[in-house]
């Protein structure tokens, strides 16, 4: 039996989602077929790139990924990540989670520091969120 497909979906699938699937690959490794995409795909966010190297995970080499472009039969579990926006629809049988992470980017100008301080609670979320399912489903 192969391993379950799991999708995180967010809207830019540049910071949230790209975050989701990088520690989802480094916590679950052969255990999970591992994806993400968005709604509106951008570019990977430099931010999301520079707190998941403090866990030494490298999502550097991602890219941002249409929601279109994933083969339904390749997914599972569908976890969103949306949490004021409205999180892209995926067609297809498999089930789905949702867990409500603010988007830490921002339109506004911020300080580095206030940025990085963002995109690390975004991080921490997902991560406990991810060790909670593992600890239930993938055991």
């Amino acid at each position: 039996m192969s391993p379950p497909g799991i999708l995180f979906l967010c809207v830019a699938n540049s910071a949230r989602s790209q975050m989701a699937e990088g520690l989802a690959r480094s916590f679950f490794g052969e255990r999970a077929r591992v994806q993400s995409a968005g709604s509106q795909p951008s570019r990977v966010n430099p931010y999301a790139v520079e707190v998941m190297a403090e866990l030494a995970i490298d999502i550097a080499d991602a890219a941002s990924k249409s929601v279109d472009l994933i083969d339904p039969a390749s997914v599972d579990l569908v976890i969103t990540l949306c949490a004021e926006e409205v999180c892209p629809v995926f067609l297809g049988a498999a089930r789905r989670l949702h867990w409500p992470v603010p988007d830490p980017a921002s339109a506004d100008p911020l300080p580095r520091e206030e940025m990085l301080q963002r995109f690390r609670a975004a991080r921490d979320a997902i991560r406990a969120k991810l060790v909670e399912f593992a600890a239930q489903e993938l055991g």
